[in-house]
């Protein structure tokens, strides 16, 4: 039976390859109005530093530092040439240039033809190798076989955020159609590949897209509501200035919560779909009614958790707003107005409420999959066995 399902699975993943294949052919993109800064951005090293010293610009004494730095790439690949860092622009940390540094620099020239470098950024790209690579060997040595699953899926959802989503939106599709229509796709093959084929990831992937739906409806509702036009986020409004096309920016705005609330939901459901057939097959006696009761007790303690989970993440992502909020001596009736303080409270309070309406949802629609599924029974033999075991984790 096993070897059964485990073929289904294979069949499943490759039938959804050939799909995001399709989905992901890219639609034609949008020229940029601007020049983006990666056209312009050169990898380089530090060879030595010149010069130390202490300057003050504006209120701020800060340590600058000139360096000499040969370019590794492009037209002027091979060429060392001088940099100043902190000499012209504020530092807001003490991250200083040391020998042997990549960094990320933009080369100009000035109006008597000489060139100039400009530092941009460090290169980050082998720290965050290893750190990637640590990560995937923890879930691996941890959780083995499942562990390996979850990986493939946390990079399908990559896969179609960056291939599917993202590209849609900026060519133009109605961001909220776009993310409601990637993210039902992207749980239903995650949570597949991660759990298997089975009664409790049916009721999972039926009660996420249900959520989804009605977490989208209150969000396009109470941003309409509140007047919010998805302009509280000055990246969304550099986003429009570098675009020829014309980006619904309220729509990114609901689309953005949407996404942002798939990590909690998938946990919140796929455990709450595991009480249910644990406690099916700890008492087939009980009936719809004393199962939906017991598994409600246990989603209290899930909706307090998650919901607390949810609005520390935000809470987290903003603390800059936070931190205006303080600024306001306590005048938060007059911050809570303006739209970038107003898009955070709506994004926590809607997805909330998602998470909220997924316990009572996910709990009847898995009473009647335990109940109505005879395992035995021609069903059981399609839909699989109802799976339960306490999930260890869905990555994203």
């Amino acid at each position: 039976m096993k070897i059964r399902y485990s073929i289904l699975i294979v069949v499943l993943a490759a039938v959804s390859a050939v799909i995001l294949y399709a989905l992901l052919t890219p639609p034609e993109l949008p020229d940029m109005a601007v020049s983006a800064l990666g056209s312009e951005t050169l990898r380089a090293r530090v060879v030595e530093i010149i010069e130390e010293g202490d300057i003050v610009l504006g209120d701020v004494t800060q340590r600058y530092q000139v360096a000499r730095v040969e370019l590794l790439e492009g037209a002027y690949q091979g060429i060392v040439m001088e940099m100043d860092y902190g000499k012209r622009q504020v530092l807001s940390n003490a991250v200083y240039l040391e020998p042997g540094d990549a960094i990320l620099v933009t080369v100009g020239s000035r109006p008597d033809g000489l060139l100039t470098v400009y530092f941009v950024d460090f290169v980050r790209a082998i720290p965050l190798f290893w750190l990637t690579a640590i990560f995937a060997l923890a879930i691996l040595l941890i959780s083995r076989w499942k562990g390996f699953r979850s990986l493939l899926s946390m990079a399908f959802s990559l896969m179609v955020i960056v291939g599917f989503i993202i590209p849609r939106i900026l060519s133009g599709e109605e961001p909220l159609r776009v993310s409601i229509f990637g993210s039902i796709i992207l749980l239903g093959v995650t949570l597949y590949l991660t759990y298997g084929w089975n009664l409790k990831t049916h009721t999972a992937v039926v009660s996420m897209a249900l959520v989804l739906l009605i977490t989208g409806t209150l969000a396009a509702l109470f941003v309409a509501f509140t007047k919010l036009t998805g302009s509280g986020d000055e990246n969304a409004l550099f986003l429009l200035q570098m675009l020829d096309t014309q980006i619904n920016l309220r729509g990114l705005l609901l689309g953005g919560m949407i996404i942002g609330a798939l990590g909690v939901l998938d946990d919140l459901v796929t455990t709450q779909a595991s009480a249910v057939f644990e406690l099916h097959r700890a008492n087939p006696s009980l009936g719809f009614r004393g199962l939906f009761n017991s598994a409600m007790r246990i989603g209290e303690d899930h909706v307090a958790a998650t919901v607390n989970t949810l609005v520390l993440a935000y809470a987290g992502a903003s603390l800059p707003m936070l931190l205006m909020f303080t600024l306001g001596r306590g005048d938060y009736g007059y911050l809570v107005n303006f739209e970038f303080v107003a898009e955070e409270i709506v994004r926590t309070l809607v997805g909330s409420l998602g998470l909220v309406s997924a316990v009572p949802l996910t709990t009847a629609i898995a009473i009647l999959f335990a109940l109505r599924v005879d395992p035995a029974g021609a069903w059981g033999q399609v839909l699989g066995p109802q799976g339960g075991g306490e999930p260890r984790g869905h990555i994203h």
